[in-house]
């Protein structure tokens, strides 16, 4: 228990499936929690299941709505220690099928998104003192899936991007550690409703059917190990979690 204790966390995405489940196990173990998505009612429900919780409706591809939520966050507690870049949607689409259209939108939730978020929340967690950002990446940014082109390449930017700020970070001696992690199949709405357009002989069906998915608390165990000191000498990497997906 308590092993965030007094720490400020800012999940995106945090409506429901592994957003949610962060927002829940990060509160757990003492943090305050401010959560964001546009799926408004069901934020405020999850927000409301966590005391002290705080939601904001929040499109991650509008800067002037990262300054607001940030802004919010930092009147209201003070800091943000944690930031945990979890928004994400997924459009199927193979590199023939797939329009430039949806091929933005992808990019712009997930890479501009993300983007967005660090350089928003890094100026105010350089001055707490440093802390922890998590940008949610995919085992699609590892191995080649036909069926999601997009969605690949913006989960790959992230793993990109992690990099950088992470370098940049070390460079000006912030203090504030810069990971990404990496899910396979895991049991949330998103995933389900993926599947569920995948035909049965897809190759993406191929580690669901050979080792079934994870669950969303598989996930958060590994953003509070990141969120927390326990993880202090690790930055600039991706951590992979997927059951041996992405092995060979």
């Amino acid at each position: 228990m308590n092993r965030v204790a007094g720490k400020v966390a800012l999940i995106t995405g945090g409506a429901s499936g592994l957003g949610a489940a962060d927002a829940r196990l990060l509160a757990a173990e003492g943090a305050q929690v401010v959560i964001t998505d546009l799926q408004a009612d069901m934020g405020r429900q999850v927000a409301a299941s966590i005391p002290g919780a705080l939601f904001f409706e929040h499109d991650v591809r509008d800067e002037a709505q990262w300054r607001r939520v940030v802004g919010k966050t930092v009147a209201h507690f003070g800091r943000i220690d944690v930031l945990v870049n979890n928004a994400g949607l997924v459009r199927f689409g193979n590199v023939e099928d797939c329009d430039l259209e949806t091929f933005r939108l992808q990019m712009q939730v997930m890479v501009e998104g993300c983007f967005l978020g660090c350089h928003t929340a890094l100026p105010h967690m350089t001055k707490g003192g440093g802390g922890s950002i998590i940008n949610v990446a995919s085992v699609a940014a590892l191995k080649g899936i036909s069926a999601i082109p997009a969605y690949s390449a913006a989960k790959a930017g992230i793993i990109a991007l992690t990099r950088s700020v992470a370098v940049h970070c070390l460079e000006q001696d912030y203090k504030i550690r810069v990971n990404a992690i990496a899910p396979g199949a895991h049991d949330t709405p998103m995933t389900q409703a993926a599947l569920a357009q995948l035909p049965q002989d897809n190759a993406g069906l191929d580690q669901v059917n050979a080792r079934g998915q994870g669950t969303p608390q598989d996930v958060a165990n590994l953003v509070l190990f990141l969120a927390s000191e326990e993880s202090r000498q690790i930055t600039g990497t991706h951590i992979v979690i997927d059951n041996g997906e992405t092995v060979g």
